[in-house]
């Protein structure tokens, strides 16, 4: 027993984590056969979309429209997400907050400047506390001069994979769900902002984004009629 015990360990160990990331990268690609969203002011401009953990899937819906880059977690969960994200069209900067922060504002950065791309964060990431903005995107912005564009995703379907649990209450979009992904108005940094106008800019994002998420939900159906 003990040896069939070392042996399910070891097998775990060395290819557990390949096969869950290949299962959940193919899953990906079959899930943007039916992805669906209707994408509201969606930006001009190249900019940094804010978006919360908890509206993570809806990243999708800015790749279908112009590059975009996400950062994701420095771990072995972020690697399952890294490839999964890319299977279906991201471009990824790997680390976090807690994790590799700095190597990964430098690669969002430069795909950025010099590959055009938009960069996508999710701001009261990696761990919470829920809905509450992290500065990262705000210097992000501030040093490659382009703005943040808070964005959120509602559908009051009721097609989810629900991960109740998960401090951020995670639901990933199954099968047709269709999502209202809705964009505001950029946000501008300025080069020379100080720590009081950062403050300002970090707080106006997270009071735009509970704003907006109480109007798509109110919203939905009139935003499904509008011209995107």
């Amino acid at each position: 027993m003990t040896s069939i015990s070392h042996k399910w360990r070891k097998f775990r160990n060395e290819y557990g984590f390949e096969i869950i990331a290949t299962l959940v990268t193919w899953f990906y690609k079959l899930e943007k056969i039916f992805y669906r969203s209707k994408c509201i002011n969606f930006p001009k401009e190249k900019c940094v979309f804010a978006f919360w953990h908890a509206h993570q899937c809806a990243v999708f819906s800015c790749c279908q429209i112009r590059p975009t880059c996400a950062m994701v977690s420095d771990s072995k969960d972020g690697e399952i997400v890294a490839r999964a994200a890319q299977g279906v069209g991201l471009l990824t900067a790997r680390g976090s907050a807690s994790r590799g922060g700095a190597k990964a504002s430098l690669e969002m950065i430069k795909k950025i400047n010099e590959e055009g791309a938009c960069g996508a964060l999710m701001v009261d990431g990696p761990r919470g506390p829920n809905r509450v903005v992290k500065k990262g995107i705000i210097e992000i912005a501030r040093i490659t001069q382009v703005p943040i564009v808070p964005a959120v995703a509602w559908s009051p379907q009721k097609r989810y994979l629900k991960f109740e649990k998960s401090w951020d209450k995670f639901r990933f979009p199954l099968f047709g769900t269709m999502l209202v992904v809705l964009f505001d108005e950029p946000i501008y940094v300025p080069e020379d902002a100080t720590s009081e106008q950062i403050e300002q800019i970090r707080v106006n994002i997270e009071n735009r984004l509970k704003v907006m998420y109480e109007d798509v939900k109110k919203n939905y159906h009139n935003y499904l009629k509008k011209e995107a």
